[in-house]
């Protein structure tokens, strides 16, 4: 895991790569990679590299990047990790004609399978990645980010250069670079908690979408593809007991731990006391001869609107003798993270989640651990959110045989009368207009209440505009490729390719990476994602149980108890959090902010401080303090 940054020339007569520019984007990334950095440029001044590592496998210096292949002809920065290296890295030394220079380092693999089979390499990795790789043959820059998205990569491009990184800050070293909101991006925002590739909230600036490629030649010619689809490898599956798919998705589950096990460092477990933590902390001490080092967070006794998760999470340590770890935390932490928070962010991801995770990483690093293996995925692709149940027998309803126009007589009646709950008016009126009830698992605002909460200015640019605009292209790829186009699998796939890459990856990826610490993700291991996917709805939502299969199929492996206690999910008091003191810093800065921008409407912003959602403050917060940290003048 590490952090990588680049800068590649259309016209080395108007802007040369210089060092001191990879330094300073470099340096902007200490925090990812502790132990080491170096950088590479070109005599012509057309392409450089830049890497800050965090070293975790083949600890030596040979292993150190920017790497390059036996005649230099290749350059190669990468983050992530390729948990099949040694495999890979056989089957080449059988085919013979490569010179390795390093003992076992996954960096190594990279260079030499594109040298064997080309960029279609990729589809041998099992991993997690970000990758740059230089072809001076082809005169070709390649990025390239994982299947999943679990590895972010950014990019921004006019007419002499392309830079890239691991993240946005390392643009924002240069004075002179353009800083303003990209103002639609905003607009999806406040649905998602997000902004949806390829946008970000810095005009100007992009994101890889998870399982995307760019190919840039020398003349600044850009070419953008999907080079793998959750859907490609998704089909109907033989006949079989749920017996017998339970068997097999353990097949997978454990597969897909041990190959996350792959280190030179130590690696841990975050657990919640959750059924997914728990089955990862369960599978991941098979076998293994010392004590596994588990990370849990809980809520000192003030914050009384979340369970306290920590006895569960010590009777699943206490089960397989773990060297459990535990932390409390408290509105100080909160409050005091606060500046931090924003700073990692790089752009809002607008999940409180982000806190606890922040610390719990913390707390792994603290204690020798610079790996974790974490549960993300899991929810989304068995059927485990409350609120999934829910968007089930709304769309079912939606799927009735009453006419659009009667749908549109009920929301505005809804709307004229003032009767009827805001989202499940908002859910009607997507009937009405014959799309998906799902925009996915977010749902901040309303489209209603998003126009009331903008400007006049942005109220008028966004009428008759929606985010279904983000999704559109999502769906379409959905419809094209899914062999059972239900509820579930749309709810499934959106998540995957929106909510997940973009918030609950990020959350982890920025908050682990500020302190220099590997966030690995088995659930989302793309064999268990295919084998969720060719899973029929029915199978998945049998006797209307949420996780039903994953439950059959850790049931003896983990206590009844975790597996039968009602979902707490990774909760966080914001509610306490917004009644007490942040609340009111959040006021505060809140009309600070409202003051000097031109974003959202006063009255209506404070409606939502007032009668709205703890949450939806926290979203409203997010986005003013990272246009504060980033983009706010300064007054002399």
């Amino acid at each position: 895991m590490c952090g990588i940054v680049g800068a590649f020339s259309f016209n080395t007569g108007r802007y040369r790569v210089a060092e001191r520019q990879i330094g300073a984007m470099s340096d902007a990334l200490a925090h990812r990679g502790p132990d080491g950095d170096g950088s590479w440029i070109d005599e012509e001044g057309r392409i450089g590299f830049g890497h800050r590592r965090l070293a975790i496998i083949d600890l030596s210096a040979k292993a150190d990047q920017p790497m390059e292949n036996e005649d230099g002809s290749l350059r190669l920065v990468f983050n992530g990790e390729i948990y099949n290296h040694a495999e890979i890295r056989r089957e080449l030394e059988a085919l013979g004609g490569h010179r390795w220079r390093t003992d076992h380092s996954d960096t190594e693999v990279i260079i030499h399978a594109y040298e064997q089979w080309g960029i279609d390499c990729l589809h041998r990795f099992r991993g997690m990645f970000a990758i740059a790789l230089w072809d001076s043959r082809e005169q070709v820059l390649w990025l390239v980010r994982d299947r999943m998205g679990v590895k972010p990569l950014y990019y921004t491009i006019d007419d002499n250069r392309l830079l890239f990184a691991s993240e946005i800050k390392s643009f924002l070293v240069d004075p002179q670079f353009p800083r303003s909101v990209d103002e639609e991006a905003l607009y999806h925002y406040l649905s998602f908690l997000t902004t949806p590739a390829p946008q970000t909230l810095f005009k100007g600036v992009g994101k890889l979408a998870a399982g995307c490629l760019i190919k840039v030649g020398r003349d600044g010619t850009v070419e953008e593809r999907r080079w793998w689809d959750a859907l490609d490898h998704a089909g109907p599956m033989k006949a079989a007991t749920d017996e017998e798919l339970a068997e097999q998705l353990m097949v997978h589950l454990r597969a897909a731990v041990a190959r996350r096990k792959v280190s030179d460092v130590p690696v841990g477990v975050f657990l919640s006391g959750g059924i997914d933590s728990s089955t990862n902390l369960v599978l991941f001490a098979e076998g293994e001869q010392r004590a596994v080092k588990s990370f849990s967070i809980g809520y000192d006794d003030s914050q009384k609107s979340v369970a306290d998760e920590l006895p569960y999470a010590r009777m699943v340590a206490q089960l397989v003798g773990a060297d459990a770890h535990e932390l409390r935390l408290n509105q100080d932490d909160v409050i005091n993270f606060l500046p931090k928070l924003i700073h990692l962010q790089d752009e809002p991801i607008a999940d409180p989640v982000c806190v606890p995770v922040y610390y719990l990483s913390k707390l792994a690093r603290d204690n020798g651990v610079p790996v974790a293996q974490v549960g993300e995925g899991a929810d989304e692709l068995f059927w485990g959110y409350r609120s999934w149940k829910t968007f089930l027998q709304l769309q079912n309803a939606d799927d009735l045989p009453v006419p659009r126009f009667v749908k549109k007589l009920g929301v505005a009646a809804l709307k004229a009368t003032g009767h009827g709950h805001q989202f499940y008016t908002e859910y009607l009126r997507r009937g009405a207009e014959g799309v998906p009830v799902f925009w996915g698992g977010a749902d901040a605002f309303t489209e209603t209440t998003k126009r009331a909460l903008l400007s006049p200015t942005l109220r008028k640019r966004f009428a008759g505009y929606s985010s279904w605009e983000a999704i559109a292209p999502i769906r379409q790829r959905f419809e094209e490729k899914a062999w059972e186009t239900s509820t579930l699998n749309w709810m499934t796939y959106l998540d995957l390719n929106l909510r997940l890459p973009e918030l609950l990856l990020m959350r982890v990826d920025k908050m682990s990476m500020g302190v220099g610490l590997e966030a690995r993700v088995p659930f989302l291991d793309h064999d268990v994602v295919s084998f969720a996917l060719s899973l029929p709805q029915s199978v998945k939502t049998r006797n209307g149980e949420l996780k039903y299969l994953l439950k059959k199929a850790v049931r003896g492996l983990i206590p009844d108890t975790i597996i039968d206690r009602r979902k707490q999910g990774f909760a966080v008091p914001v509610d306490d959090w917004f009644k007490d003191r942040l609340g009111q810093e959040a006021r505060a800065t809140m009309q600070t902010f409202l003051k000097e921008t031109d974003f959202f409407d006063p009255l209506e912003v404070n409606r939502v401080l007032d009668h709205g959602t703890a949450a939806q403050s926290w979203y409203l917060l997010n986005f003013a303090l990272w246009w504060q940290h980033n983009l706010a003048p300064v007054h002399a």
